[in-house]
């Protein structure tokens, strides 16, 4: 069995505790969910693991991306396309996109 140091959880907790805190921070009040951003904030510093989860799961933007405040969403059926996806790339007589 693989024993961690005695600190490790510690440390991800507390990385987690700060990337919850600058996510809360950065994210527009407009796009949180279940309660204003200064409640969150204090939900957060004031009950580190447990209000880094509930800001995780209930006051986060669905779908928001992982960067802290992001205000755009990921789509899980958005597919990204390159330009080798439009039907006339690559053509000789100019009408392909370049």
């Amino acid at each position: 069995m693989v024993r961690f140091a005695p600190g490790f959880l510690g440390v991800i907790l507390f990385l987690l505790w700060v990337w919850c805190v600058l996510d809360v921070i950065a994210t527009d009040q407009a796009q949180m969910r279940n309660l204003p951003k200064m409640a969150w904030l204090l939900v957060v510093l004031i009950v580190p693991g447990v209000g880094s989860v509930a800001w995780l799961a209930l006051g986060r933007p669905i779908n928001a991306g992982w960067t802290p405040g992001a205000t755009y969403t990921r789509n899980p059926n958005q597919r990204v396309r390159g330009p080798e996806d439009d039907e006339n790339w690559g053509r000789s007589d100019g009408r392909g996109s370049r």
